[in-house]
């Protein structure tokens, strides 16, 4: 293919970000992240060049948890993994579709990120999962390059004009004369509503705040973020080893929302449900579940799906999911790293897949595919997204059909992260009525604007 590209230079960027509030979840807390930053330069064979961005955060403790190493060990390994990976796509040398490109090097991520835990010394193996954080942005400057060099929008590139092969060569014969494109929007939907945090640390109700709390002019609690940005999607953190405490942090929560809706003249709320792989078995959920029904109604008619509730090796932990996804969608986030562990989880009862730019751009374009054939509801979240990756983040949402909306808490946490991008896009980073919008999103590549 003319339009296939092959990469001429990488150039990485790694900048510390604050949160101005923590950001509990799991067995730990955020405090400072590092932002991974990447340039890509892509030349087609028809001698077309063009740049490209990518940028992710580079979050540990999400895809590299551990009780053996620091934070700041993590840290430099998934620094040095991010580097390593963009000189192998610098140095790879061939011409191919970004897809292509993608799946071709996918391979020697694993087998790399022990080459760093190696050199490092480390006592821990770098999940496969963390790796895949490190070399996303990579696989998204790819993405945008592509589609700036073609002069074309990337979600224009994913059809039999652009791509040498179509979805059987990574998905099976089922797919033989099927490509992205057949499971894509044509356009961007116009907006859509996000899912608001709320995190395992996070103040609910204005007299929480007190004088420890950030005086930026940013609301902090709840219930105030509620009454300025109008939301109504909720994605909420919970222990998963405490059913009591879970139980009633949603009793708080929603009656926080319930109050706060009832003042806006709205009703209408839903909820998510994330405890980050805590909960020991799918039995603990369901008893979550009935306990909600049965006490607070308002919560369980509002829940649209659980995330992750058990372990992230679905090989080792073959949980039976039917009679979790019979009550409630239970879909699975850390546990999805590749198509074969997709089909894994729609075996074992799953309902669908949250799908995840972090997790590789080019994997997520597959997963749709399969999701969509096999009648899985897919979801679209991110790891705090700001920026260009938000943009990303959003972009994808709205070129597909995911379960009510995107996940936006980066305007909670770092609000103040990559000035210029949300300077040029100021309505999607801007909430109105629970609400983003996509208008923005538009030209060649990814649609990032500077």
């Amino acid at each position: 293919m003319l339009s296939d590209v092959k990469v001429l230079e990488v150039e990485s960027q790694f900048k510390e970000e604050a949160f101005r509030v923590p950001l509990k979840f799991g067995t730990g807390l955020i405090r400072t992240i590092t932002s991974f930053t990447i340039r890509v330069k892509v030349e087609t064979r028809g001698g077309r060049t063009a740049d490209g961005l990518g940028n992710i955060l580079l979050s540990d403790l999400w895809g590299f948890p551990s009780a053996v190493l620091s934070h700041e060990q993590r840290d430099r390994a998934m620094r040095e993994m991010s580097v390593r990976y963009a000189r192998m796509i610098e140095d790879y040398g061939r011409y191919a579709h970004p897809i292509d490109l993608y799946m071709e090097t996918k391979s020697a991520i694993q087998p790399m990120a022990d080459g760093v835990v190696k050199q490092l010394h480390l006592e821990e193996r770098m999940p496969f999962l963390g790796a895949l954080v490190c070399t996303s942005p990579v696989d998204a400057a790819v993405h945008d390059a592509f589609g700036k060099a073609n002069e074309i929008g990337a979600y224009a590139g994913y059809d039999a004009e652009f791509m040498a092969h179509d979805l059987s060569a990574f998905l099976g014969p089922r797919y033989k004369g099927r490509y992205v494109a057949d499971y894509i929007q044509k356009s961007y939907a116009p907006a859509l509503p996000i899912f608001h945090l709320g995190g395992g640390m996070d103040k609910l109700r204005r007299e929480e705040v007190d004088e420890h709390d950030p005086k930026d002019g940013l609301p902090v609690s709840l219930e105030e973020w509620i009454e300025r940005d109008g939301v109504f999607c909720f994605k909420i953190k919970l222990k998963g080893t405490d059913l009591d405490w879970d139980v009633d942090r949603m009793r708080q929560i929603t009656a926080v929302v319930q109050d706060s809706k009832s003042k806006m003249g709205q009703r209408d709320f839903c909820f998510s449900i994330d405890t980050n792989e805590q909960c020991e078995n799918p039995q603990y959920v369901i008893e979550f579940l009935h306990r909600l029904k049965s006490e607070i109604p308002a919560a369980f008619d509002a829940m649209l799906y659980v995330e992750q509730p058990t372990e992230r090796d679905l090989e080792a932990h073959r949980f039976d999911m039917h009679a979790l996804s019979a009550i409630k969608p239970v879909v699975a986030d850390e546990g999805v790293t590749d198509v074969d562990k997709l089909d894994l989880a729609r075996k074992l009862g799953w309902s669908g897949v949250a799908l995840k730019t972090c997790k590789g751009f080019s994997s997520a374009l597959l997963y749709v595919a399969k999701a969509v054939e096999e009648g899985m509801v897919y979801t679209v979240q991110d790891l705090t997204n700001p920026g260009l990756s938000l943009i990303h983040s959003v972009g994808f949402a709205a070129r597909i059909n995911p379960l009510k909306g995107v996940e936006y808490n980066s305007r909670q946490y770092i609000p103040w992260a990559d000035e210029p991008t949300r300077t040029a896009h100021p309505d999607l980073f801007t909430v109105r009525n629970g609400w983003i919008s996509t208008q923005s999103i538009c030209g060649n590549g990814l649609g990032y604007r500077r």
